[in-house]
């Protein structure tokens, strides 16, 4: 079958990779130059699978008032005039409504559990590398209250299958001694052995690669600005340019941006924009025995930390805000601070790189994947801060559909 696949962020191309090794004849279509550049650039590098959660929950209400007018604060409602912003904060507060939560949690701990064993399966077969660690992903707290809370979390998760361990202060400082130089005095944690961080971005540019070699077709610099309709299926896509592609079936892999494609025909899908930042440290031989190695995650700031190689990736917040793009400073800042907080020894490393990037985020954080009604149109979208962690999966159960077969994983895959 001939695909096209519209996006080349690490969902787009996992998912072409996927249908490339299903036999299919694929194409995939990017507007930037390079696959890799939106999204997938510079995110928090946790392959979280398990810790694959909503946001959406009902202890984030209390926390959400606590955070109101704050700059810096960990999730930033920005009003717009813009009805899709509303709606979609309206159905997050929804999903935070209790019972919500679990059920949510147990669709994404199966899919997420499914991924990340389609990655390690991909990178012993191919021999991928992107400053891969496997040394577990450990969420610390730095306050009494945070640390109940997160120890009482950590047995209702088990009860769904997912695996975690709740640690001591001095546990955590021995499964990463980093942490014993933090100015602010850690309290406990959880940590989930079996869980993975990687550079998101390495990965994508170098699984792009791999999959032209298998023979898809990759297209920089085309901006799709129509899905042309022909009765109950797609004719095809038409560029900016006016250049029509034609396949036998499509996948929007376009992020953030699927909801404006898919509009027109009437498709209305959950997904808004949810900003993130991230501050990248370059890492010199003074800095690097300073530096964490486990992947951690800070209870109290909503902050992902991931050793990349020679960097450290710190990444967290939330912003909706429509399609700015733009870098607060003010944001950006207080994630630094933090980091020289937390690992004061790093306090000589001055040259920052700052990013934002817009996560595709849906209001339970489950993504869209499967067929719409449109026959020969199918989404993998709307994976929000999971992007990387459910990449492969997504692409894997995609194109068992597409070609016929059930997944192997159970999810509740449009249909």
């Amino acid at each position: 079958m001939k695909i096209l696949v519209l996006g080349a962020g690490v969902v787009g191309v996992s998912a072409a990779w996927y249908l490339a090794d299903a036999g299919h004849e694929v194409s995939v279509l990017e507007r930037r130059a390079e696959p890799g550049l939106e999204t997938s650039f510079a995110n928090g590098g946790q392959i979280s699978a398990s810790h694959a959660e909503p946001w959406a929950k009902p202890a984030v209400i209390p926390q959400m008032l606590r955070w109101l007018g704050r700059e810096d604060a960990p999730l930033l409602f920005r009003p717009r005039a813009d009805w899709a912003q509303w709606a979609w904060g309206l159905r997050f507060l929804r999903e935070c409504m209790p019972g919500r939560f679990e059920q949510h949690s147990r669709a994404l701990a199966g899919l997420a559990a499914y991924s990340r064993d389609s990655l390690r399966a991909l990178r012993s077969r191919t021999g991928i590398r992107y400053d891969e660690l496997s040394r577990g992903i450990l969420h610390f707290t730095t306050s009494e209250r945070d640390f109940e809370a997160l120890a009482r979390h950590t047995a209702a998760m088990r009860s769904l299958g997912i695996e975690r361990e709740v640690k001591t202060a001095a546990e955590c400082v021995a499964l990463e001694p980093a942490l014993a130089y933090s100015e602010d005095r850690v309290i406990g944690g959880a940590y989930a052995p079996h869980d993975e961080s990687g550079d998101a971005y390495c990965f994508t540019r170098e699984l792009a690669a791999l999959a032209a070699r298998k023979g898809v077709a990759f297209r920089y610099g085309v901006s799709v600005e129509a899905l042309e309709p022909a009765g109950d299926f797609i004719a095809a896509v038409r560029a900016q340019d006016g250049e029509r592609f034609d396949a036998d079936a499509y996948v929007v892999s376009l992020g953030s941006y699927s909801p404006l494609l898919l509009r027109p025909l009437g498709i209305r899908i959950p997904v808004y924009p949810l900003k993130g930042y991230s501050v990248t440290l370059p890492l010199g031989p003074a800095e690097l025995p300073a530096a964490p190695s486990v992947s951690l995650t800070d209870e109290a700031f909503k902050l992902v930390i991931s050793r990349l190689g020679d960097r450290l990736r710190v990444a967290g917040t939330a912003e909706l805000a429509g399609y700015d793009t733009s870098v607060s400073e003010v944001r950006c800042a207080a994630i630094l601070r933090r980091v020289r907080q937390l690992f004061p020894q790093l306090g000589a490393v001055h040259v920052v790189e700052n990013w934002a990037g817009l996560r595709p985020a849906t209001p339970d954080n489950v993504p869209l994947v499967g067929r719409t009604a449109l026959r020969n149109l199918f989404l993998n979208t709307g994976h929000g801060t999971l992007g990387w962690t459910l990449a492969c999966g997504s692409g894997r159960a995609l194109a068992d559909i597409i070609s016929g077969r059930a997944p192997e994983v159970r999810f509740d895959f449009l249909a």
